[in-house]
């Protein structure tokens, strides 16, 4: 499983939903899940925070061809490959969990 972790630059995406309003969302980390790969947002209200650590995960996709271009997302339909996602997700925060126990030692 491979992780990018854009945590350190704060990294941000603007979505559209589908009733036409905008969410700014902070890139968690982008994970490789079984051979594809799933973007993990963390919603911010308008002041830039997220009270309720919700996160939204999505199939993420560049095109290698042309780094410019805009990356894709992707609903996640279905319940058994959103689980996959979820527990990727849940190893992730571990690791991250560790590193920073380590890092204080």
């Amino acid at each position: 499983m491979a992780n990018k972790n854009y945590a350190d630059e704060e990294m941000t995406v603007t979505l559209e939903l589908d009733d036409d309003s905008t969410v700014v969302c902070s890139i968690v980390t982008i994970l490789e899940v079984q051979g594809t790969d799933y973007i993990v947002l963390l919603p911010l209200d308008e002041n830039g925070e997220n009270e309720d650590g919700e996160v939204w995960f999505y199939r993420y996709s560049e095109n290698p061809d042309d780094p410019n271009e805009e990356p894709v997302l992707g609903y996640i339909e279905d319940d058994d490959e959103y689980e996959l996602v979820a527990d990727a997700f849940d190893e992730f925060l571990d690791s991250v969990e560790y590193d920073e126990i380590v890092e204080e030692e």
